[in-house]
């Protein structure tokens, strides 16, 4: 899998009840490197992901960021040489340089500080959920879309038998984009971490100029961040699952927005924490039954 993964020598130590084995072998990790990303020259951010599909990272950060809102303004990107600019160093593929479409306002120098949002910003509560309201151009709450809850049980299983690199390393995050009607996956990105994930499930939607995702679920492996969530109302998804716990802001910001925020997916249960209108109870089997 090239730069996704990278075998490397472990101590691995089992203790049992009458003995200790202790043995060296090799183990496969996911790569972490940095990535800048630049548009047009000017460095905009730079954040810890997986190598692939880098192209896909900064579009869809770039949506999260309100920068860009459909296919039409993503012009090209390319990856740059490393530092110095001359190629000495060869090519890294650790810069990626963005241009937008003629006529695109170019991002703001400090747009993480006007309003981008993670657990560790200094923007939290009402101020966080006033500035997504205000940059997003889609109106997630007037999306009708809906989702049976048998199929949305579904989706983690889905999504985990489809981690061709979990499989390998055990250490990456997932999120899948699917068709709320048919349940059919659209598609699905890992990565090291969490919003890169979802980044890139967003980036590919650009790339295909789908904006807004309208009538999609988006399903992630882990928790669900107030981070997340303003990704899926920046894209236009209307239903977000997890198949873990929501922050209380993230709770907050998909009953504000509109969105579906369902937790603890797991098994034959779940938590719908917001907007629980779109999912469909299945008919139990017994009624179904006594008609036949």
């Amino acid at each position: 899998m090239g730069r996704i993964t990278q075998r490397r020598p472990v101590t691995k130590i089992v203790i049992g009840e009458d003995d200790v084995v202790e043995r060296r072998r090799a183990d496969v990790l996911a790569v972490e490197e940095p990535l800048e990303i630049r548009v047009a020259g000017e460095s905009l951010a730079v954040t810890m992901r997986t190598p692939g599909n880098d192209v896909e990272l900064a579009a869809g950060f770039l949506v999260s960021e309100g920068v860009i809102h459909h296919g039409a303004q993503f012009r090209s990107a390319i990856h740059c040489g490393g530092p110095g600019t001359g190629g000495t160093d060869g090519n890294t593929y650790n810069i990626l340089d963005v241009a937008l479409a003629p006529g695109v306002a170019p991002p703001d120098p400090d747009i993480a500080r006007n309003f981008y949002t993670t657990s560790s910003c200094g923007l939290c509560g009402k101020a966080s959920i006033e500035a997504v309201e205000t940059t997003s151009t889609y109106d997630v709450s007037a999306d009708d879309a809906s989702v049976d809850a048998r199929v949305l049980l579904s989706l983690p299983d889905r999504l985990r038998e489809q981690q061709a690199v979990f499989d390998k390393t055990g250490g990456l995050h997932a999120a899948g984009l699917f068709d709320a009607e048919t349940g059919e996956l659209l598609v699905l990105r890992e990565d090291v971490g969490r919003h890169n994930a979802v980044d890139k499930v967003v980036g590919w939607a650009v790339l295909e100029d789908r904006l807004p995702l309208r009538n999609t679920i988006l399903q992630v492996s882990g928790r669900a961040s107030f981070e997340l969530v303003q990704k899926a109302v920046m894209a236009g998804i209307p239903i977000l699952s997890a198949v873990s716990a929501p922050s209380s802001l993230a709770v907050e910001l998909a009953e504000a927005s509109g969105l579906t925020l369902a937790g603890f997916v797991r098994g034959r249960s779940m938590n719908v924490y917001a907007h629980a209108e779109r999912v469909r109870m299945p008919e139990p089997a017994t009624a179904a039954a006594g008609r036949a």
